[in-house]
């Protein structure tokens, strides 16, 4: 018989607050995360604009005896690390970055964080590509000064700053964590797909509490120009970034690159019963798929998309009649929103219009494999009886009918599912219940 799975701790940094706390409250305030990038002159590119991670210092998260580690940790590990913080610090566990003698058991704890391609930092890199240049053609590089001279400007662990599983190796050192690890780089879904992995984890007896999610950042020059090259980000909204993301929207234009990272802490029932923990939400059902129809592109029926949904319904019990709350991908891409409505009518039918909807992506932009923030949206949702805005789908395209709201809304979210896709073809859906 299989174990049931709580939901009882939430780690949130994102463009519109670092803690849980500051997320929801600016999230169901209806505040926009997307705006100019400021971390650098990004006057060059095309799209000019991005969800960007208020400032931080990393130190502030991490215990003193760990701080000379924080000189290996790319942007994205840092953000799983301040996430995972924040989670901890929410569930009332006791991990060995807080005391001498920690209230968890390190074995029977695991640990699942998505990642994506972490980019490298451009400035860094381009010291020692600047010292191995050609003396007789400097637009040339010199593979002899570059291993005489060029490497020597980079620190000798300098590609562990880019290794994806550095996310989950520094959380689980951090806080002590011995339980089954692994790491998910599937884009897009590498969030929901760790996050469904650890409740099989927990579900099946292999741990009794798992820390999952993911984090990334697309802000930094390199990850920004990729998501132009592939024509997923807005270039229309430069001069009005708080507008520029448009989920399902018959004016949406693109996306916008973000960066941020959710990570949920998951128990088992009786376990976290025992210790009086906060309960969110129940995990109840997951499900994953594969599309094979472009790497860059869904398959404009959505059929895979859908059979994510109804295989999480499926094994959570309830037919898609008793879900009250979407969390959709909903990234502002027109054919994405398009193949991911048409894969949501193959589950709810004529019902999709009765489903509330909320599409955070308008206030944090697309965080990627950060968006274990709308998995967490999701449960917060569920806990708090609260519907978060879904802003600028103001005109919902194909002439649709949409259940959203520019405004957040009180309501018995009794079942909740969040849904993602990513570039490769990979779905992923989590079912939440009220407990």
């Amino acid at each position: 018989m299989s174990r049931r799975v709580v939901v009882t701790g939430i780690g949130i940094v994102s463009p519109i607050g670092i803690g849980t706390a500051a997320f929801w409250q600016n999230l169901t305030a209806g505040a926009c995360g997307v705006r100019r990038i400021a971390s650098y002159d990004p006057s060059g590119f095309p799209s000019q604009i991005g969800g960007e991670v208020p400032a931080y210092k990393i130190n502030d998260f991490v215990p003193k005896s760990y701080r000379k580690a924080t000189k290996v940790m790319a942007r994205d590990i840092e953000l799983a690390v301040i996430a995972a913080d924040d989670a901890f610090k929410d569930s009332g566990l006791k991990s060995k970055a807080y005391a001498d003698a920690p209230t968890i058991e390190g074995h029977r704890f695991g640990c699942n964080i998505g990642a994506g391609l972490i980019s490298i930092d451009l400035a860094e890199l381009t010291g020692a590509l600047t010292a191995a240049r050609s003396a007789a053609d400097p637009g040339k590089l010199d593979l002899t000064k570059w291993g005489q001279e060029g490497m020597q400007q980079l620190t000798p662990l300098w590609l562990l700053k880019y290794l994806p599983n550095m996310l989950a190796c520094h959380v689980t050192i951090i806080h002590g964590l011995k339980g089954p690890s692994n790491t998910i780089t599937c884009a897009d879904a590498s969030s929901h797909l760790a996050i469904g992995e650890a409740y099989r984890t927990v579900q099946r007896g292999d741990a009794d509490l798992a820390i999952c999610g993911g984090a990334e950042t697309k802000i930094v020059p390199m990850a920004l120009m990729r998501q132009i090259l592939l024509k997923r980000v807005t270039t229309e909204h430069n001069d009005t970034p708080e507008r520029a993301v448009r989920p399902f929207d018959a004016a949406a234009t693109g996306t916008a690159a973000a960066e941020g990272g959710g990570l949920l802490i998951l128990e088992e029932y009786e376990h976290a019963a025992a210790r009086g923990a906060k309960i969110y939400a129940e995990i109840v059902g997951f499900g994953a798929s594969q599309d094979t129809y472009r790497v860059t592109e869904p398959d404009p029926s959505g059929h895979s998309y859908g059979r994510a949904v109804s295989k999480a319904l499926a094994e959570a019990n309830l037919p898609p009649a008793a879900v009250d709350l979407i969390v959709p991908c909903g990234i502002g891409i027109p054919g994405h929103d398009r193949a991911e409505l048409a894969g949501l009518d193959t589950v709810f039918g004529n019902g999709l219009g009765r489903v509330a909807m909320s599409t955070i992506k308008a206030q944090v932009g697309n965080l990627a494999a950060g968006s274990g923030v709308d998995a967490a949206t999701a449960a917060l949702s569920v806990f708090h009886g609260v519907v978060p805005p879904a802003k600028n789908t103001t005109t919902p395209a194909g002439g649709r009918t949409l259940n959203v709201s520019p405004e957040s809304r009180q309501l018995a979210v009794n079942v909740a599912v969040s849904s993602v896709y990513s570039l490769g073809g990979q779905n992923a859906a989590l079912v939440f219940k009220k407990i």
